[in-house]
């Protein structure tokens, strides 16, 4: 069965299912009805949108790419956070733009990526220019940041039919 495409996004973000509130690490992702390719994220009791923008999609949330960059871009900013307060350093504010571009195959090197990440990090607060570049040393050491540039092994499988009537499991 096709997906109802007029519901709205804001229909999705109000209504999570009971099903979905646990908070064991699991994100589940669904097609949420809204436009071609609409996704309601659910993970704990956090509930997010995902879109192609138009015209191909009906732009009702960030795309793939942007939540990505979403995540290194916040795992970075909390990893400088929790350094600077750790070592009790007067950082006032992080900032962290990011962008990501394909790189054609014409332009990769032997072996080089097909994608390129670029992190701008703004650092407001009275630290010494030591202090600023540890800490954007400890932006490399994030998390996310790790995932992203080591080897990542995903297994996908294939899960049984559930009706649209039924809870996510």
């Amino acid at each position: 069965m096709a997906p109802n495409h007029s519901t709205t996004a804001e229909q999705h973000l109000t209504h999570p299912d009971s099903a979905t509130t646990r908070d064991d690490g699991l994100v589940i992702v669904a097609e949420s009805g809204v436009g071609p390719y609409g996704q309601r994220i659910t993970t704990g009791r956090h509930v997010l949108v995902a879109d192609e923008p138009e015209p191909a999609g009906a732009d009702s949330g960030p795309d793939p790419y942007r939540l990505l960059l979403s995540a290194l871009g916040a795992c970075t900013s909390m990893t400088v956070r929790m350094y600077a307060e750790r070592k009790s350093w007067p950082l006032e504010h992080v900032t962290v733009s990011l962008r990501h571009e394909r790189v054609p195959v014409a332009d990769r090197t032997e072996g080089g990526p097909g994608d390129h990440i670029t992190r701008e990090i703004r650092l407001t607060g009275d630290l010494s220019p030591e202090q600023r570049q540890r800490l954007i040393d400890i932006a490399e050491k994030c998390p996310v940041h790790r995932t992203l540039t080591s080897p990542t092994h995903i297994t996908t499988t294939s899960a049984p039919e559930h009706r649209h009537d039924e809870p996510h499991p």
